[in-house]
C-alpha cells in the first residue's frame, strides 16, 4: 500500500472513530447528515442479507427503514478493512471533506 492510501485509511478510521462519540453524545453522527443530504446511501441489500454503499441518493422501490448507525459503521470498518478498495475510501472520506485534516486529492 501506498503512504497516502495508508493516510486515507487512517483519516476515514479516525473520523468513524470521532462518529460513533457524536453518536454516544446523542449528537448527529457526520455519516447520516451526509446521508439525510443525498452525498452518499447505505442501505440493506435486497435480501436483507448485507449492506451496500453508494454515492449519491438512491430512489428506493418502496420505502426502506434506515440502518440504525452502529450498524453502518460496523459495515463500512468491516469494507475498509477487508478491500481498502479506494473508491470506498474516498466515498467515506467525502463525508468528511470539512475536516482540517481532509486533502483534496481524496476527492472522487
Amino acid at each position: 500500500m501506498t503512504d497516502d492510501h495508508n493516510e486515507l485509511t487512517t483519516f476515514v478510521r479516525t473520523r468513524l472513530d470521532e462518529d460513533e462519540q457524536r453518536h454516544a453524545r446523542h449528537l448527529l453522527p457526520y455519516l447520516d447528515e451526509a446521508e439525510r443530504r443525498g452525498r452518499l446511501r447505505i442501505m440493506r441489500t435486497d435480501d436483507g442479507q448485507g449492506l451496500h454503499l453508494a454515492a449519491g441518493p438512491l430512489a428506493a422501490q418502496e420505502e426502506r427503514a434506515p440502518v440504525p448507525f452502529p450498524e453502518k459503521v460496523a459495515y463500512l470498518r468491516r469494507e475498509i478493512a477487508d478491500c481498502g478498495d479506494p473508491d470506498t475510501l474516498k466515498l467515506i472520506a467525502s463525508v468528511y471533506a470539512g475536516h482540517a485534516g481532509w486533502r483534496p486529492e481524496w476527492q472522487l
